[in-house]
């Protein structure tokens, strides 16, 4: 019998990485990679940012007119509307970019831990904090047999990296050290700041398109007890409700392209670190293949996770339901990737 993660039995009779198949890996440039996804990045938090603000002044001038008020009033109101969605999203940004760590932490019941409590762990995190240059994370642990884990923190020299009791239990060193090393990538590329912004961002989306259809909804119910409003009523109705429908599909569009692009990044960055393909490759197909899933994490922060937790995404799943590139494009990248 093979031996498992600390010696003991392996799991399921894995066979020992020397027995996997070859892995060819070719050259990439990692510093180009990860500045265009930097670069990418920024322009969609950019773009979705005036969306906000074209999304608020659009239902800052399609509310009054519902209620008949003239038509100065409503480009007054779009007005407004557009200058507090602006400043409103660029300051809860900056909050939730400056506090990020403590609020996904939170989110997710991690605690951080000791050295004493998990020694393999704290090492391992210290062994690639070292590989990527960086300073070593906090090292957290959630309470859940799921295989799962995430990093955290708005700067390198903030950051945690948490796994959960059932990834710890079932995977060996070099399991692990590929799920940590794909984590730190994660730090070192910043995804975490950018990811969080993004979040933030299409949830103030969504907030206002749900606005928008309560406004869409109240205006039908409520036509009968009004004037008949003439032409712009209906034409506030029409754009409350394509604003209502097609804004949150767009944005969740963009977040769930961000993260899946920058989740083969972090697998790359992981290839680098380690210099081992065969540990992640490993490690990634026992958590595809887990029997338990996270049922009780947190939606906000699902696209954090290294896998999701509460669904596998096949490669033909939607791109705008996928939070993640499926497990098999991952190993099949990481066999070509160096």
């Amino acid at each position: 019998m093979t031996n498992g993660p600390w010696g003991g039995p392996r799991a399921g009779g894995d066979p020992p990485p020397e027995a996997a198949a070859p892995v060819h890996l070719t050259r990439t440039d990692f510093a180009a990679a990860i500045a265009r996804n930097k670069r990418n990045t920024e322009i969609l938090c950019a773009v979705l940012t005036l969306v906000g603000v074209v999304l608020g002044a659009a239902v800052g001038w399609t509310f009054p007119l519902l209620f008949e008020a003239p038509l100065a009033v409503a480009n007054k109101t779009a007005l407004g509307a557009a200058a507090f969605m602006l400043v409103f999203s660029l300051v809860w940004t900056l909050i939730a970019t400056s506090f990020g760590d403590r609020m996904v932490l939170g989110l997710t019941g991690a605690r951080e831990i000791p050295r004493d409590e998990a020694p393999v762990l704290h090492n391992v995190v210290e062994e690639m904090a070292i590989a990527a240059g960086l300073p070593k994370p906090r090292v957290a642990i959630v309470e859940t047999e799921a295989l799962n884990a995430f990093a955290t923190g708005t700067r390198p020299d903030n950051a945690a990296i948490a796994v959960t009791r059932g990834l710890l239990n079932q995977l060996n060193r070099d399991e692990l050290q590929g799920v940590v090393a794909h984590e730190m990538g994660h730090v070192a590329n910043n995804d975490v700041l950018y990811m969080t912004s993004v979040g933030v961002l299409v949830g103030l989306i969504v907030v206002v398109s749900e606005l928008a259809l309560r406004g869409a909804r109240f205006s039908r119910s409520g036509s009968s007890s009004r004037k008949s409003g003439g032409g712009l009523v209906i034409v506030a109705i029409i754009v409350l409700v394509a604003i209502g429908l097609l804004s949150p599909l767009a944005a969740r569009a963009v977040q769930m392209a961000v993260s899946r692009q920058r989740e083969f990044m972090a697998d790359a960055t992981s290839v680098k670190l380690t210099r081992n393909p065969l540990g992640l490759i490993g490690a990634l197909r026992k958590l595809d293949q887990a029997p338990v899933r996270w049922d009780t994490a947190s939606k906000a922060v699902q696209h954090l996770f290294i896998v999701n937790p509460f669904k596998k995404f096949g490669e033909k799943a939607s791109a705008l339901m996928a939070t993640h590139p499926s497990v098999e494009q991952r190993i099949q990248r990481l066999q070509n990737l160096g």
